[in-house]
């Protein structure tokens, strides 16, 4: 039997810290392991008779800290000084680069660079060395063990030639070296740490759509009743809640009285309120525009259909692949490696060679020095920083290396419908006539339909208002169902849904609004969103660039249909709830890597889950904040642009990487056998810099249509 177990791992900030914690669990004989940079969160299944304790020493023995179940409400809050050491360790290095832009003599003083070198080094190793060391211990090397050797290396050679060589000791040092490497390390963590972290945001906005509040409806034996307000995290299951106007519902339920036009876009994406009465279910969370209900709780706490959500946004941003830079898949041969031919070097020139110690341990440390990942650690950043720049040019913000290494996996595309596709604002899209004219038609539809505050009501009026207004004796709304009014003749008007007035007609079906005069139809509405004046022809481009695309949405069939139509999608899922929705995503997903375009709430966990989460600028935080992608300008023609420059970011990331690697295969061995300086070295590691920074501003002009 195997157990299944959650908690919270603090330090763990970045995908290299998940990768590490994910491969010491699967030693611990661990599966279904998911770490979560960006909220600390690891959850694992274990064989039950497995000491849990001893699984979280040896997490806590890598240099991260499990926080114990007993230990998660205690309120303490730890420090977090990574932004003090950063601008710590950016101040010195400045100063320490100076010397070689300005004459100043002091600079260039031995003691002055030990003495500006030192404290970054120290906090290198602070902020590294015990992850890097530990992690050699449990045979796991990860990319801090990276930075500390080639750190190290300089620092130790700068040392050395301080010490030894006092008369030409510029020819030694470089504390400069050892400095910047760990500042710019510590930036691009930074960084990363800043840009997970504020996934949570989604997750915290979910939260805060539960109603901290409940009236709850209390029947003593007379029948009398009495309403009390009371925490909703205290409604049982059976208990009885008033719900008036304005509201947002607290719990999941099902209406006993009362009537109520509810907004459920929360969960189904569509902007149309629906009708409730008694007998039919609400979800927490969502908005009651209009009416009042009493409502019987079916199910609370972490069973509502809003937690399972907030539930589900967490499993996907777990369960996403973490980061791997190509520098962090081979650093584990990479450091051995470059250790050994170090050692070796030493050995052949001093027991072979017969050069002596000094020199011998000098090659030694040169060969480390060479190969030190300087150009590693740029490599990814310099591609990112000129590529996320372009997006905001261009009206595209990209959380994010892994997002711009994941465009190329792409194949295909999957839009939600309202707020996506569509704009969210609703406009009359059609109507049908029986016997009655068209101004007569308009007139008595607006003149109804300025009695009521629905949403469809203030769209009919903002588009029939001018129309001469009908004279009636008496108009009221009939709640959950439409408007009826008495004329002047006494004639009866209702304007109101199918299933109040058109159950009966077996034509004009699938309107949304109908007119009927004494019981007789006279006419009936088409009511929809505005298509983005974008839609088709993004469609179209990514279609041209190769990608399937796919509708999945919460609306009607038939309207999904309609839209997918005028479009050209390829591909229509509609009346799909949140959990459907990751139903079909992980079918999609099987077959190959998903982006997912959405706006709304219920679009969260899809958003999350999918392979890269798209989302436009006006839609809710939530959907934002669960987005890899936000289309800032709010302009749906820009994807194609994000897809094309992620994937020309992807490759210059690669060509990047290649050169830092290739510049390391050739310098290694030249400097082993003595014909490559650490001074030659510290210059080509420099141009290797400008290399990749000059290959990374080319994403500047790289043509993206």
């Amino acid at each position: 039997m195997t157990k299944t177990y959650s908690t919270i791992v603090e330090g763990m900030t970045c995908g290299n810290c998940a990768l590490t914690i994910s491969k010491i669990l699967e030693k611990k004989g661990a599966t279904h392991i998911a770490a979560n940079a960006s909220s600390g969160d690891v959850s694992f299944t274990i064989d039950e008779n497995a000491s849990i304790a001893k699984v979280f020493d040896a997490i806590d023995e890598l240099g991260y800290h499990v926080v114990r179940e007993e230990k998660k409400d205690t309120g303490k809050k730890k420090t977090d000084t990574s932004s003090f050491f950063l601008i710590f360790c950016i101040l010195l290095t400045s100063v320490l680069l100076m010397h070689m832009f300005t004459d100043a003599a002091w600079l260039s003083m031995p003691w002055v660079q030990f003495a500006l070198g030192t404290p970054v080094f120290a906090v290198g190793w602070y902020k590294f060395g015990v992850s890097a060391f530990r992690s050699v211990l449990h045979r796991m090397p990860n990319m801090n063990v990276l930075i500390m050797l080639g750190s190290t290396a300089a620092y130790v050679y700068s040392i050395i030639g301080l010490l030894y060589f006092s008369h030409h000791a510029h020819q030694y040092l470089f504390f400069e070296t050892a400095a910047s490497i760990i500042t710019l390390v510590m930036l691009g963590n930074w960084l990363e740490h800043r840009t997970t972290k504020a996934t949570t945001i989604a997750i915290d906005a979910l939260l805060k759509l539960q109603p901290q509040n409940a009236r709850m409806v209390m029947t003593d034996s007379l029948g009398k009743e009495t309403v009390m307000e009371i925490e909703s995290k205290f409604v049982k299951t059976g208990d009885v809640i008033l719900v008036n106007h304005g509201d947002n519902i607290p719990i999941d339920g099902s209406i006993i009285s009362g009537t109520a036009q509810v907004d459920e876009k929360m969960i189904t994406g569509e902007s149309m309120p629906v009708n409730k009465s008694a007998g039919d279910l609400v979800v927490g969370g969502t908005l009651l525009l209009d009416g009042n209900i009493k409502v019987k709780a079916t199910t609370v706490g972490v069973a509502s259909v809003l937690s399972n959500i907030i539930k589900m946004v967490r499993e996907a941003q777990a369960v996403k692949p973490p980061l791997q830079k190509l520098a962090d898949k081979i650093s584990a041969v990479f450091v051995p490696v470059v250790l050994g031919i170090a050692l070796i070097t030493f050995f052949i020139n001093y027991a072979f060679v017969h050069l002596p110690f000094q020199e011998s341990i000098m090659r030694s440390i040169a060969v480390l020095v060479i190969s030190c990942p300087c150009a590693m650690g740029l490599a990814t950043p310099a591609a990112i920083a000129v590529g996320l720049g372009r997006a905001a040019r261009n009206g595209i913000l990209i959380k994010g290396a892994d997002t711009m290494e994941q465009f190329k996996k792409i194949k295909q595309i999957v839009f939600d419908k309202t707020g996506t596709l569509t704009t969210g604002k609703l406009q009359i899209q059609s109507y049908e006539l029986a016997g009655i004219s068209e101004q007569e038609f308009k007139s008595i539809v607006a003149s109804m339909e300025m009695h009521s505050s629905h949403p469809i009501a203030k769209s009919i009026i903002n588009e029939w208002e001018n129309n001469q207004p009908a004279n009636f004796k008496d108009v009221f709304e009939v709640k959950g169902l439409g408007m009826q009014a008495t004329d002047q003749e006494g004639n009866t008007w209702q304007l109101g849904s199918e299933k109040w007035l058109h159950t009966s007609n077996a034509s004009h079906k699938d309107f949304d609004l109908y007119l009927y005069k004494n019981k007789l139809f006279k006419g009936a509405l088409k009511i929809e969103d505005t298509i983005r004046y974008d839609a088709k022809q993004t469609v179209a481009r990514l279609q041209e660039m190769g990608y399937k695309t796919i509708l999945l949405s919460g609306d009607k069939q038939s309207k999904c249909n309609d839209l997918a139509k005028q479009v050209g999608i390829d591909e229509v899922y509609a009346e799909q709830t949140p959990q459907q929705k990751n139903d079909v995503l992980d079918k999609l997903m099987a077959i190959s890597p998903v982006a997912m375009v959405g706006d709304g709430i219920n679009d969260a966990p899809a958003l999350a889950k999918a392979t890269i989460g798209i989302s436009l600028s006006d839609s809710t935080q939530i959907a934002i904040q669960s987005a890899n992608v936000i289309l800032s300008n709010n302009h749906l023609a820009t994807l194609p642009i994000a897809i094309r420059l992620g994937i020309l970011t992807e490759q210059t990331i690669k060509q990047n990487l290649f050169w830092a690697f290739f510049y390391n295969v050739i310098a290694i061995p030249f400097a082993a056998m003595g014909y490559l300086s650490p001074v030659w070295g510290a210059g080509l590691m420099g141009i290797s810099d400008i290399v990749l920074i000059l290959n990374s501003l080319l994403l500047k002009i790289r043509k993206l249509k």
